[in-house]
């Protein structure tokens, strides 16, 4: 993709894939026949993983993007973004939401490993657990037996839009979103990548304690980062990425859009206000290189 340090290829690290199982799920808590849901949200809800993959492809060619991190975005979709990488394994790399407080999360995982995936996404605050479950340290144990996979960690602030969207509610537990509580953990499996999302979503100095004591730590760039409307007066995106390179260096930030749902596709607005950012507070295209998508390679690939 043409960016102002030339032609970059660009990996997307924080994509949702919002299957026809993902809205089935929101459909069975809002007790409603899935087919009710379209009305509501305006959005496209293709039945099949692989055609909805096959959207996303075209709509990651339209923008040049070479790779996506797909993420399945309510425990038990795995599958849906197992087919998507199954199908374009070149473009795709898998994260799967896993609940550690449910009966069977570790078998899920082992599955969805062997499959392919590579990311676990773990939504504390969502599912209410603590990251000092022992239910944790098994996943954990797993993910860290399998080199090329990531744990990727929300924290900080926690909305989900749909979620409002169709009148249901977001029983989420802030105790459990501090990205210190990630601490005791990346010291305990040094060589497994922990991803912060969003710069730790209003725990941003949090986050940057985190990763200036764990090397081990990255954090996603991803969304509009509205959170900083909770920082010091004169806070902005500019002086965000000043800190997290000071702290964490490019080489630990991975560039995301928190895209979603179509019509309206990857998100081009955030990749736009991120390089312009990027370009102004002096980073080179070395630097450039590493942020927009040689990081996420080199994690995954």
């Amino acid at each position: 993709m043409q960016t102002p340090w030339g032609d970059l290829s660009v990996c997307d690290a924080h994509v949702h894939f919002l299957s026809h199982r993902f809205f089935a799920l929101l459909a069975a808590q809002r007790n409603c026949p899935f087919e009710d849901l379209q009305p509501v949200l305006e959005w496209d809800m293709p039945l099949d993983p692989v055609t909805l993959a096959s959207i996303w492809i075209k709509e990651l060619d339209r923008h040049n993007v070479a790779r996506a991190s797909l993420i399945a975005s309510l425990p038990t979709d795995e599958t849906s973004v197992q087919a998507a990488v199954q199908a374009y394994p070149d473009r795709f790399h898998g994260y799967f939401m896993v609940n550690p407080a449910a009966p069977d999360s570790l078998a899920a995982v082992q599955r969805a490993l062997a499959a392919g995936l590579q990311g676990i996404c773990l939504f504390p605050a969502m599912q209410r657990y603590s990251l000092h479950d022992p239910a944790v340290l098994a996943i954990l144990e797993e993910a860290a037996a399998r080199p090329a996979t990531i744990v990727f960690i929300h924290c900080g602030v926690l909305t989900v839009g749909v979620r409002p969207k169709l009148g249901l509610p977001s029983p989420f537990d802030m105790r459990f979103s501090n990205p210190l509580d990630v601490h005791n953990l990346a010291l305990r499996f040094p060589r497994l990548p922990f991803v912060i999302p969003h710069f730790g979503a209003g725990m941003f100095r949090e986050a940057l304690m985190l990763c200036d004591l764990c090397p081990n730590v990255y954090l996603d760039t991803s969304s509009t980062n509205s959170w900083m409307k909770y920082q010091e007066p004169g806070c902005s995106l500019a002086s965000v990425f000043q800190r997290a390179l000071a702290v964490a260096g490019p080489h630990r930030l991975l560039f995301g859009t928190d895209s979603s749902f179509f019509p309206r596709g990857w998100h081009r607005a955030v990749f736009d206000q991120q390089v312009a950012v990027l370009h102004e507070v002096g980073v080179d295209a070395a630097q450039a290189e590493a942020i927009l998508g040689g990081n996420l390679r080199r994690l995954l690939c």
